[in-house]
C-alpha cells in the first residue's frame, strides 16, 4: 500500500488540475461560441435578401400616387340602367342608377407631362362636365380627347405642365403570382394603395359584349382590393411601373368580393398613343371569326392534344383572306407567341399596327404552316 500511495496522490492531483483547467476554459469557450453565434446572426441579417424587395411597396407607392388622379364626372341628363345586376359590375358610379342628375367619380393615370390622362370609358361616357383633381389637390377642367369603348378606354386632357408620369411596364412579361399594387380613389378615399398578386392573365369576363363581338377583353386578374371609384386607376408592379388600368370587379353587390380586372398596359399604350396622335384608335384586324378549340372541334378535325384558336369564318377582303388562311385552320402561334384562347389572340392583334406583317402559325390537315399576314384596318 505504501508503494501505491504516491501513484494515487499523483492521480488525484492530476485530476484536480484537469478539472480546474476545464472550469477556467469553459466560460471562454462559451463566450467565444456566443460571439460566433452573434456574428453568424449578424451576417445573416446583413446579407442582402433579394426576395424582400418584392414585398417592399413603399417606393412603388411613392412613385405612383402622384401620377394617379381623381375624376369627377357630372351628367346633365341621366342615362337609365337596368335594375337587374350582373355578377360583373363596372364601378364608375358604383351601382345602377335611373332618374335625376348624377355625379360619379373615378380615377385616371397621367401618361404625359403636358396633361394627357388615361381612364376608363365608362367613367366619362355619360358626363357633360369633367373635373380632374391631382394628388396635390389642384383641380382642372378636362376634355375628352378620344375614346375606344370596345376596350373601355378614354383619354382626357387638362391644361397643365411638368406633371409626374408613370413609366410603362411590359405587361407581356408579367407573371401569375407576381405582386402588384392597385392605386386609385375608391369610395371617395383619395390616393389609396392596396396590394395583391396577379391571379390570372388573358381573362375574359364578358362585360363588354354589348360593345360588339370584336370588343377587346384580355384582362389581368388580381386579388388587389378595388372598389367603386378605382375605375381608371393604376395597376403597378413593385417597380412602380404602370402594368394596367383597373377596370372591373367580380361582385354580386357592386363592391369588392375577391377579384379585380385590369386592362394590360401593352394594350392601353397602343390605344392611348393612337388617340393622342390620330384622335382615334387605328385598330388592325385579322379578319376572322374565331372560337376556342374544344373536344368537338378536335374530334371533327382528327386532332390529338392540339390547342389553339379555331377559325370559323374568313371575312371577305380581310387580312386573313389575302394571306391564305382558311376556315377550320387552327391558329397555334402568332409571332412565336403561343395562342390558346380568344383573349390571347385579341391581345396580340390589338398591340399590332395597321400595315404590320405578322407570322401566324397554323395547324391544317395534320401539318403546321407559317403564314405571313399583313394586317389591314377594320
Amino acid at each position: 500500500m505504501k508503494k501505491l500511495i504516491p501513484f494515487i496522490t499523483s492521480g488525484i492531483f492530476g485530476g484536480l488540475i484537469v478539472l480546474l483547467g476545464l472550469y477556467l476554459t469553459k466560460p471562454s469557450n462559451q463566450s467565444q461560441s456566443q460571439n460566433n453565434f452573434a456574428k453568424t446572426v449578424h451576417q445573416v441579417n446583413m446579407k442582402p435578401n433579394l426576395n424582400m424587395s418584392a414585398f417592399d411597396f413603399v417606393e412603388a407607392a411613392k412613385k405612383t400616387t402622384s401620377s394617379v388622379v381623381h375624376i369627377t364626372a357630372k351628367q346633365e341628363q341621366t342615362v337609365s340602367a337596368p335594375r337587374n345586376s350582373t355578377p360583373f359590375d363596372l364601378f364608375n358610379f358604383g351601382m345602377p342608377f335611373d332618374y335625376g342628375p348624377r355625379e360619379g367619380t373615378g380615377s385616371g393615370v397621367i401618361v404625359s407631362k403636358d396633361g394627357y390622362i388615361v381612364t376608363n370609358n365608362h367613367v366619362v361616357e355619360h358626363a357633360s362636365h369633367l373635373e380632374v383633381t391631382l394628388s396635390d389637390n389642384n383641380t382642372y377642367l378636362a376634355e375628352v380627347v378620344g375614346t375606344y369603348p370596345k376596350a373601355d378606354l378614354a383619354v382626357l386632357k387638362i391644361d397643365a405642365s411638368n406633371l409626374k408620369i408613370l413609366e410603362w411596364a411590359d405587361s407581356d412579361k408579367a407573371e401569375v403570382g407576381e405582386w402588384v399594387l392597385a392605386v386609385g380613389n375608391p369610395l371617395e378615399l383619395n390616393s389609396t394603395v392596396t396590394a395583391g398578386i396577379i391571379s390570372a392573365k388573358s381573362r375574359s369576363i364578358d362585360i363588354l359584349k354589348s360593345k360588339g363581338r370584336d370588343a377587346i377583353e384580355s384582362f389581368i386578374q388580381t386579388d388587389a382590393v378595388v372598389n367603386p371609384g378605382n375605375s381608371g386607376g393604376a395597376l403597378v408592379n413593385t417597380e412602380g411601373e404602370l402594368l394596367g388600368i383597373n377596370t372591373a370587379i367580380k361582385s354580386q353587390t357592386g363592391y369588392y368580393a375577391g377579384y379585380s380586372f385590369a386592362i394590360p398596359s401593352n394594350i392601353v399604350r397602343k390605344i392611348v398613343d393612337d388617340i393622342i396622335q390620330y384622335g382615334s384608335f387605328q385598330r388592325a384586324y385579322l379578319g376572322v371569326s374565331i372560337a376556342e378549340v374544344d373536344f368537338e372541334i378536335q374530334e371533327e378535325l382528327g386532332m390529338n392534344d392540339i390547342e389553339g384558336v379555331y377559325i370559323a369564318e374568313i371575312s371577305d377582303g380581310g387580312s386573313a383572306q389575302y394571306a391564305g388562311l382558311l376556315p377550320k385552320d387552327i391558329i397555334v402561334e402568332i409571332e412565336k407567341q403561343e395562342i390558346n384562347s380568344v383573349p390571347e389572340i385579341q391581345e396580340v392583334i390589338s398591340k399590332s399596327k395597321v400595315g404590320d406583317v405578322i407570322n401566324v402559325t397554323i395547324f391544317r390537315k395534320g401539318a403546321y404552316l407559317d403564314i405571313p399576314v399583313k394586317l389591314k384596318a377594320g
